[in-house]
């Protein structure tokens, strides 16, 4: 049996940040949480463009935004707590407003934080991104997609928030897989249900497949890791497809993935459909993984949700 990989995706913006080092007009930032969100491995190589902001994520946003109109690109980064929550209105009018080349990397995202808690584990981050006119949202299911959609948002012309996490999971893609913005990707296909995932629900998501699969039911699985512009074509073929959807998400049901596949069959393909995510509620301190378990945020689940929602065609 082959040996299973984890990294946490906070390891692919590291690994990105080694070769956009090579790139003059890169400068990378944080808020005096280099070590942990991984934007010091870009000091190793350019320290001359590195700048530490110390801990003032609202000034880091306003300087990353008046270096963006000098012509360089900036990645900002810092928990998504602090990053989303606590710089918001700096984000909105300076970078999102005019429309900028800032790309906000936080890391330290969802339940997954773990031990650290409630006052860091940020269940609302891509539903504060995603109103954001201009910006463009990102959630890599595993460090391989981490690092291709950090470059990838690089090369994309305007603000883009990609978001990273703490846990090391499963690798779900190889070296050669390719990431585009807006795209999402069909990795198992069927007939009686499909599932929608993001972030580390990816790999719940295909282990929920094989627990239907024994019940008889044929999941199909997509990673959608852009959820904003998600991929309507997608949703709405897969509802088309198989009558019923459920998303999954290490974040809150209310404004994240499933809010967005919401939006989408409401306008134009009414679909059953059931979320699993946070359900509205503040986490706690603990082992990662247990509170994943504890929050429904399982495979188990997900298979529960699946068989709900095929009882509802």
């Amino acid at each position: 049996m082959a040996e299973i990989i984890k990294k946490a995706t906070r390891e692919g913006y590291a690994a990105a940040l080694e070769e956009l080092a090579q790139s003059p007009d890169i400068i990378v930032m944080d808020a005096d949480l280099g070590a942990a969100t991984k934007s010091a491995t870009f000091k190793k190589f350019a320290p001359e463009r590195f700048i530490d902001s110390g801990i003032a994520e609202a000034n880091m946003m306003g300087v990353a935004a008046g270096l963006a109109t000098c012509g360089k690109t900036v990645l900002a980064s810092s928990f998504a707590m602090f990053a989303t929550g606590r710089a918001f209105e700096q984000i909105r009018k300076s970078i999102a407003y005019p429309c900028l080349n800032v790309k906000i990397c936080a890391t330290h995202a969802g339940i997954s934080v773990g031990e650290d808690g409630a006052s860091h584990q940020c269940n609302e981050d891509i539903a504060l991104m995603r109103t954001l006119p201009n910006m463009v949202v990102i959630n890599p299911a595993d460090a391989v997609e981490a690092k291709a959609a950090i470059l990838e948002a690089v090369r994309h012309e305007g603000p883009v928030y990609v978001r990273l996490g703490r846990l090391a999971i499963p690798q779900v893609f190889n070296e050669n897989y390719r990431f585009k913005i807006g795209k999402g990707q069909v990795l198992t296909d069927g007939n009686d249900v499909s599932i929608i995932a993001t972030g580390l629900m990816v790999d719940e998501a295909l282990k929920a497949k094989d627990i239907l699969a024994k019940q008889g039911i044929s999941a199909r699985v997509i990673n959608m890791a852009t959820i904003k512009p998600i991929d309507k074509a997608l949703v709405i073929e897969s509802a088309k497809k198989t009558g019923c959807i459920v998303t999954a998400e290490e974040h809150s049901i209310i404004g994240g993935l499933g809010s967005a596949v919401a939006e989408v069959l409401s306008e134009e393909c009414p679909t059953p459909m059931v979320r699993v995510g946070v359900n509205d509620t503040f986490g706690e301190s603990g082992p990662a993984w247990e509170l994943l378990k504890k929050y429904g945020l399982s495979a188990e689940n997900i298979a529960k949700a699946a068989a709900s929602a095929i009882a509802k065609k």
